[in-house]
């Protein structure tokens, strides 16, 4: 199996757990703010991360030799997931995810310049297809412009931000190395965050199995994201998470009756199409 095909494989666990942790925040959302959530979020993944370190023995690896960018970019996704928690309570959960969507056109467009990786010709075809589906799916009305569309506009950037300070980590950081300055790092900015106010809520125990499942889901999925960024570019990895927006579509049908438009299938083929089309360029590349 090439290694495109493997992260490839790896991007399938990341889809599944992003698409079933938007469903636990949603729940959870109703008890906690989204920095609360972050705090839980990132101590469960403390617990798991330590606990699996330890049994796999690479407890040992964790360094301290890029604290720097590893801080950046924990920050940037701390900041991207905020704002994609509040906006899953705001607006539909296929236009939350359309518009977040946008995260791989900025990542093939600045990994050129922060990761000099060599931006072609088809990645800009890439691009514009992929970014014409996300229209025909959002179809986006100026005059309805509201904080739930600002958030999840604005989590796409500094989601392609994290994504490619992660390609940069995995050049010389190991997976245990990244998730433990992610649940770490995290935890600390949601502390500092959710209890500025000195009124930091906790869950009640009908809401434990939410929170739990936002922090299991939401490592595992940068796990499987971080392992497929060490075995292909981020301009190539990134743009697979696009399948996650017709599996939102319908569970936001199923769970919430939230309206199914065709568009979004229609919006969702040329996505495929972009998809495709990155995906047989790499291999070619590779081949």
């Amino acid at each position: 199996m090439s290694t495109t095909l493997q992260a490839a494989v790896w991007m399938i666990g990341a889809i599944s757990s992003f698409t079933l942790m938007a469903v636990a925040g949603r729940a959870v959302s109703l008890e906690l703010d989204t920095f609360e959530i972050m705090l839980f979020r990132s101590l469960t993944g403390i617990v798991i991360v330590v606990a699996v370190a330890r049994v796999t023995g690479t407890l040992g690896q964790i360094s301290r030799d890029r604290l720097g960018l590893h801080a950046t970019r924990n920050l940037c996704h701390f900041v991207g997931q905020n704002l994609w928690f509040l906006a899953i309570t705001l607006i539909p959960l296929a236009q939350v995810f359309a518009l977040e969507f946008t995260t791989p056109i900025w990542v093939i467009l600045l990994s050129p310049l922060l990761l000099k990786e060599r931006l072609t010709g088809t990645g800009f075809l890439c691009a514009a297809i992929g970014f014409a589906g996300i229209l025909i799916v959002a179809r986006p009305d100026p005059s309805a412009i509201n904080l739930g569309l600002i958030a999840a506009a604005s989590c796409a950037i500094f989601f392609a931000f994290t994504a490619i300070f992660t390609r940069m980590l995995t050049r010389s950081e190991t997976t245990t190395t990244i998730l433990f300055y992610l649940t770490t790092m995290q935890a600390v900015l949601g502390l500092i965050c959710a209890g500025y106010d000195g009124d930091l809520a906790t869950p009640s125990l009908a809401a434990l199995p939410w929170v739990a499942v936002v922090g299991c889901t939401g490592l595992l999925a940068h796990f499987c994201l971080t392992n497929a960024l060490r075995l292909a570019p981020a301009s190539v990895v990134t743009p697979i998470d696009f399948i996650r927006l017709p599996t939102i579509a319908v569970v936001g049908v199923l769970l919430y009756a939230e309206p199914l438009d065709p568009w979004i299938f229609v919006g969702a083929a040329l996505i495929f199409a972009a998809n495709w089309l990155n995906i047989q360029n790499a291999m070619r590349q590779l081949a």
